[in-house]
């Protein structure tokens, strides 16, 4: 049994999710920067991500679902998890009700952050995904985690993964996530090819 699990924003949607946002509603200086400071390192992803939501969490989040149910996707990597439903899996820290609508086209598990929502905004942070916890999971179930993403907040989870994707889709990944990976791609052709490998091998 063979698990691929996927990292999201800039994984499977050929666009980073909380910048897009921030750019649609016109709070982007605060968010790139904050971003930025992550993808590099300097700031902790869960502080980056309390106060990312802090901002984006005053704004309708009806209207970011919609807005996030239209983002671009790396097509490809979505007909493959279409093609192998119950082998894939995605993990995202975005908030459950921001992509609800995004879920539905991806059409695969999904494990997210969780918000409580009032009037319509974010009232405050429920849960807050850690990745490392569904590749766990899916290891005491007994199966071959592959762990596929490319920011900091990947580490920790492509560290506990049988194997590890590196991908340069949409950014570099983070140095962290260099330094681990077994393999490393930079077209979503790429990253398929591997994918299809690693499970013929494992049906082998």
């Amino acid at each position: 049994m063979i698990k691929f699990i996927f990292d999201m924003d800039g994984t499977v949607t050929a666009q980073e999710t909380l910048p897009l946002i921030a750019d649609f509603f016109g709070v982007q200086d605060e968010i790139k920067e904050l971003t930025r400071e992550t993808i590099a390192g300097n700031v902790p992803f869960v502080e980056s991500f309390i106060r990312r939501v802090h901002i984006l969490g005053k704004l309708p989040v009806q209207e970011i679902a919609e807005l996030l149910g239209k983002v671009k996707l790396y097509q490809k990597v979505v007909d493959f998890i279409h093609a192998h439903a119950e082998d894939c899996i995605i993990a995202t820290g975005n908030l459950d009700c921001w992509v609800a609508r995004l879920a539905e086209r991806i059409s695969s598990r999904f494990y997210c952050s969780g918000g409580l929502i009032e009037n319509d905004r974010i009232a405050k942070l429920t849960s807050i995904l850690k990745k490392e916890k569904v590749v766990t999971y899916y290891k005491n179930l007994g199966a071959t985690t592959v762990f596929i993403g490319d920011g900091n907040n990947d580490i920790e989870a492509m560290r506990l993964a049988d194997i590890s994707i590196a991908t340069g889709l949409t950014h570099w990944p983070a140095p962290g996530v260099l330094s681990i990976a077994d393999y490393l791609v930079f077209s979503e052709e790429a990253l398929c090819r591997q994918l299809n490998q690693l499970l013929s091998v494992a049906q082998a």
